[in-house]
């Protein structure tokens, strides 16, 4: 049996590339997939090379962490991970941490969990217990996790507290994401005291995520006035969590010897990895390179992932009639959620319909050329939408797809 990776990553040569002309990337995809029916989903590998690389310079020395929520295939995970500069698995549940353990030895769930068999499967297996790091932000997680197994009866568990980064303004009120309660040094030490004063525990790790800079782009389409508040938001955010953050780590470390602090995400690796209480990043959307990364001023991630999907009507002779095309991302329900048609350009959905579970009916300029059977190329906004849409990732290089590399799905897995 071969146990070779399927792919690789190597960092390009410097220079212009297909996926800064769309008239030469998209054709390129379509060829080098012509042989597959759609719906299916590409994953351009010099793209993917080029944004993994990107994501290492600007983290500016600090490991990275990839967030597996946002790739959801375990070829890319490998592939990323093989680099120096990334070290570590982010994951999102307990149940993805355990299986992904099996191999890599290091995983960290960014969410508390109540999966109460999966902590047991935890608890019974050291060598599992040795390998993840579950998050907690309460007393109520402790005694959950021993209300499910009592100390005496399991391995030591490590835990990562997490840390609300959201800022909070009189002008803007809470801004961010409703995480953690523990927003103060004095709330983290309490909970520090707690973890270390009870059995059966081991505290290793503090993780924060300031999804106001991480996961809001600062030039939204179209809107220069809200792209001001942004500007004005996210730079006193970077200055008040990094001065929150230092405080909370000292009174931690007063505490637990952590072995790690981990940080931000992908919109944000240059504020985050300058924090110098920081000792890790995390990130992961980049990657795949969602149309959400096109409205942030700091970088520009390639396309590296896209997704085909097939005409099959014509319900008038302007128009055009996609078979699926809803893969929403999770958010607030607004356009910026919704797949961009990138290929054909000139093509717009429905303001009625939208992408629809079962087909997308699109007008515009292009829409009368295209007949049954023709393809078009669509961006999904996030990441981890795409992953559980396809079984399989088709990998091209050049003008030929190299490898097909399954998805959680595809590996029969649906964690959540």
């Amino acid at each position: 049996m071969d146990d070779r990776p399927p792919f690789s990553l190597a960092r390009p040569p410097a220079g212009a590339a297909s996926w800064h002309d769309p008239a030469e990337h998209w054709p390129r995809l379509t060829r080098a997939t012509a042989h597959l029916d759609p719906p299916l989903a590409a994953l351009d590998l010099g793209a993917l090379a080029h944004n993994a690389f990107a994501m290492i310079d600007r983290a500016a020395g600090k490991p990275i962490r990839v967030a597996s929520k946002s790739v959801r295939v375990r070829a890319v995970l490998d592939a990323v991970l093989a680099l120096p500069g990334y070290a570590g698995v982010l994951g999102y549940t307990l149940a993805e941490a355990l299986w992904l353990a099996e191999s890599i030895d290091d995983v960290v769930v960014g969410y508390p969990t109540a999966d109460r068999s999966a902590i047991r499967q935890l608890a019974a297996d050291e060598r599992l217990a040795s390998r993840v790091t579950i998050m907690v932000d309460s007393v109520e997680h402790l005694d959950l996790i021993d209300a499910v197994v009592p100390p005496q009866g399991r391995a030591s568990l490590r835990l990562c507290v997490e840390l609300d980064s959201s800022f909070v303004t009189r002008a803007l009120g809470h801004v961010g994401v409703w995480r953690s309660p523990v927003f103060t040094a004095g709330q983290a030490r309490v909970l520090a005291q707690h973890i270390v004063s009870r059995p059966g525990f081991e505290l290793v790790g503090l993780m924060g995520y300031e999804a106001q800079i991480a996961g809001v782009g600062n030039r939204p389409r179209g809107n220069p006035a809200r792209a001001g508040v942004l500007d004005w938001m996210q730079h006193r955010s970077i200055a008040e969590i990094a001065d929150r953050r230092g405080a909370v780590v000292e009174a931690v470390r007063e505490v637990a010897d952590l072995e790690f602090v981990n940080g931000g995400g992908t919109g944000s690796l240059e504020s985050t990895s300058a924090d110098a209480s920081v000792t890790e990043v995390a990130a992961g959307s980049g990657l795949f390179g969602g149309h959400l990364f096109d409205t942030y001023s700091r970088f520009r991630p390639a396309p590296a992932a896209a997704f085909a999907l097939s005409v099959v009507r014509k319900p008038t002779p302007q128009m055009a009639t996609l078979l699926g095309g809803g893969w929403i991302a999770s958010g607030p329900a607004q356009p910026d959620r919704l797949p961009e048609i990138v290929w054909p350009e000139g093509l717009s959905m429905q303001p009625r319909e939208m992408a629809g579970e079962v087909q997308t009916p699109l007008s515009g300029r292009a829409a009368a050329a295209l007949a049954a059977g023709d393809r078009v190329w669509l961006r999904h906004t996030k990441s981890g939408e795409l992953s559980e849409h396809v079984n399989e990732f088709h990998v091209v290089s050049g003008d030929e797809v190299v490898a097909a590399v399954p998805t959680y799905r595809g590996e029969g897995q649906a964690f959540l």
